[in-house]
């Protein structure tokens, strides 16, 4: 792959990445806080595509932010694996990753992505950890909670001395339930179960295949099993399955209550695992799910906090999670409180 290059001694302080399931975000940084380039590419899935495909979609947007920091920049070449002509673009790397769930699989994406050369040193997390500095107050030592309902669902949690809570989130072997993916596969058992009489009634056997144009739960199930339909098109049925919940939908809004009795509980067990639960303390909400703004999802989430950790401040971050990333980043190389403002100024 042809990149740019920062020119003779130059380089920036922080490459930011953030990579989940549908999309990675890197933004190049420098010490007191500008963002010199940003770049996106396709989503991060080591687990299906191996971590050397996986770690080349990195590669996609930290070239187009390289060309965005430096656009007259030499060129060179970035092969994979190869490592990169010339000098790092940045001091250290802060990625936080999908798929980086156990400590093995973040020290072996860390080495996979030190051996392209990006960064002189680099650190990886969880993506949860992104949203979670995203969203915490400037100026103070991370300390809270956060849980992200996207394509997965996840939770961590952070005190200022270095301590996290954290669950593996690799899915039913682990325990977890939900998530937009999670959500969509509910959804369309049950309007499958209604279809063919072995479950209740439910709107969603209509609105589901209407979606994709089709007349009968029977039909969606042929085009997604043959292949006619991609599977992962089943995440478009999100905001279906809402919508039905909003109309009084019994089926369909026991699925939303569950998924909002999930966001309560990871974050209410983070919590007293950090022993926060008799202090005032941050809970941030992210992920595409939970950033949507679903009232019979946001309602029952604040009730349920407000019950089971009353002293829980529940707040959506807006900000892109790349933020977060390049805060840890600017954390790392001891980058000035000037330097955090400068960058949540441009992240907005």
């Amino acid at each position: 792959m042809d990149v740019s290059r920062p020119p003779a001694g130059v380089r920036a302080a922080v490459l930011a990445i953030d990579a989940g399931n549908s999309k990675t975000d890197a933004a190049l940084v420098g010490a007191d806080g500008q963002v010199l380039g940003t770049g996106r590419a396709g989503g991060f899935q080591p687990q299906l595509a191996g971590i050397g495909a996986a770690v080349d979609v990195l590669e996609q947007a930290v070239a187009q932010a390289a060309g965005a920091a430096w656009p007259s920049g030499a060129g060179g070449a970035s092969g994979a694996g190869g490592g990169t002509a010339g000098l790092p673009y940045a001091d250290t790397v802060s990625a936080c990753l999908a798929g980086a769930d156990f400590p093995v699989e973040e020290q072996q994406l860390a080495d996979a992505i030190a051996a392209r050369g990006w960064g002189a040193a680099t650190q990886v997390r969880n993506d949860t950890f992104a949203i979670l500095r995203a969203g915490l107050p400037a100026g103070r030592p991370p300390r809270g909670v956060a849980v992200v309902c996207g394509a997965g669902i996840n939770c961590a949690g952070m005190l200022p001395d270095g301590r996290t809570a954290r669950f593996p989130s690799v899915g039913t072997i682990s325990g977890d339930w939900g998530g937009g993916g999670g959500l969509a596969r509910e959804a369309l058992w049950s309007a499958a179960r209604a279809e063919d009489g072995r479950g209740g009634p439910t709107g969603l056997a209509a609105a589901l295949p209407g979606h994709f144009g089709l007349g009968s739960m029977a039909a969606l199930i042929e085009a997604l099993h043959l292949g006619h339909l991609a599977q992962r098109r089943i995440h478009e049925l999100v905001p279906v399955l809402f919508e039905v919940a909003a109309t009084g939908d019994r089926v369909a809004a026991a699925l939303v209550e569950r998924q909002a009795e999930e966001v309560v509980t990871l974050a209410y067990v983070a919590l007293a695992r950090l022993d926060l639960l008799a202090q005032e303390v941050p809970v941030l909400l992210g992920g595409g799910v939970l950033t949507a703004g679903h009232p019979q999802l946001d309602g029952p989430i604040r009730t349920g906090l407000a019950e089971r950790a009353p002293l829980a401040r529940v707040s959506v971050v807006a900000a892109p999670p790349v933020l977060g990333a390049a805060l840890l980043g600017l954390e790392a190389v001891g980058a000035p409180p000037a330097a955090h403002a400068e960058l949540r100024a441009h992240f907005g």
